[in-house]
């Protein structure tokens, strides 16, 4: 049977399809007042892609920001606890999870998972556009780029420009005042994807434990903010097999894990 995950963001709105603890679909649509017909649409793809009848589907859970406004939803799960969840079948096997960092378009978080794949600690960034996909897609506009090049252009840089500001206001006045010096644009990219892994670095310091770093998010396709990343924590980052759905994914397993505990009950 099938279990349905559902991540309402700010941006985006992402679901899952899973089968005996594995991932068979993945579909995203944009947030917006229409929330509601757009699950509903998603839950329609995955049975007609799929060739599944709606009532092989055992049930939908959703997760994220606006997780309660989805009426075709059974129940809700917090963001966190997802995300801890979805990591348990969304990397490569032998990998180990133990520090997750989430980057999404309106915050990031830095989830640590325990030996039982549970949470144990988090840190969340919430108040400020710093280090989440809407401060990547500020500059990249300003630098007439788009986010699915900001990426490859930042890697080529040879020279990272110094960006000390992390709050995105200032941030554009410091990159505006750089094109403004002649810096080039991948130089300034490069500068912008250290000083976001800088702040992320330090919020997952605080938390180090053994095991695997795991990224995921629309910040973990980003390779420029990866590799800066991996500088600065000094060590391998691994980005999920599905970096964006992984808060659908886990509301899905653990949708599929509260109907396994009432049934053995």
């Amino acid at each position: 049977m099938y279990y349905i995950g559902l991540d309402a963001g700010s941006t985006y709105l992402k679901g899952a399809l899973i089968k005996d603890g594995q991932v068979i679909d993945v579909k995203v649509e944009r947030s917006g007042i229409t929330n509601n017909d757009n699950a509903n649409k998603i839950v329609e793809y995955f049975c007609s892609n799929n060739n599944i009848d709606r009532t092989e589907v055992l049930g939908v859970m959703a997760t994220g920001y606006s997780r309660r406004s989805l009426d075709i939803a059974d129940d809700t799960v917090s963001e966190i606890t997802a995300h801890a969840f979805g990591i348990r079948i969304n990397v490569e096997d032998g990998l180990k999870p133990r520090l997750l960092i989430d980057v999404g378009g309106q915050d990031s978080k830095i989830i640590c998972i325990n030996d039982d794949g549970k949470v144990s600690n988090f840190l969340m960034n919430d108040k400020c556009a710093a280090g989440t996909g809407k401060f990547i897609e500020v500059i990249a506009t300003i630098l007439d780029t788009t986010l699915d090049k900001v990426g490859p252009l930042s890697i080529e840089s040879l020279s990272p420009c110094d960006i000390n500001s992390t709050c995105v206001v200032f941030a554009q006045t410091e990159v505006i005042s750089l094109i403004a010096q002649k810096k080039d644009r991948v130089d300034i990219l490069a500068g912008l994807h250290i000083s976001m892994a800088k702040r992320l670095a330090k919020m997952g310091r605080k938390h180090a434990s053994a095991g695997d770093i795991i990224m995921t998010g629309g910040g973990a396709k980003n390779i420029g903010l990866v590799a800066a990343l991996e500088d600065e924590l000094m060590t391998d980052v691994f980005v999920a097999l599905h970096p964006q759905y992984n808060g659908a994914i886990g509301a899905a397993v653990y949708m599929q894990t509260l109907k396994k505990e009432k049934d053995d009950v």
